[in-house]
């Protein structure tokens, strides 16, 4: 997964009108997940999530994060990182490894 912080003057005004995701029940916003019980990237801070296809930042499509103060990025496996508030436009980035060393991975 990836985030690119982007201006507030530079997102486009169709942005506003995603649907907006719902936080776990940990009060968190997912921005990406495994499959099954595999750790999340999740921002437990103020803000909102706005997804496009599906609804849910890990369809294909867009997500766009706005965060209203600086707020951490949770991982299991990684450091928390702490972000700035602004805007961010959330990329799902996977991989493609081909038979027979393994389907696809997230990166």
């Amino acid at each position: 997964m990836l985030l690119v912080r982007v201006a507030a003057i530079a997102v486009p005004a169709s942005v506003t009108a995603l649907p907006q995701q719902s936080r776990d029940a940990r009060g968190r916003l997912v921005l990406a997940s495994g499959e099954g019980s595999a750790p999340v990237h999740a921002v437990a801070g103020p803000g909102r999530l706005l997804c496009g296809v599906g609804g849910r930042a890990e369809e294909p499509g867009q997500a766009w994060l706005e965060l209203t103060a600086p707020a951490l990025l949770e991982h299991e496996r990684h450091a928390p990182i702490e972000l700035p508030a602004g805007w961010y436009r959330v990329v799902r980035r996977r991989g493609y490894l081909p038979a027979p060393l393994g389907g696809s991975a997230e990166f």
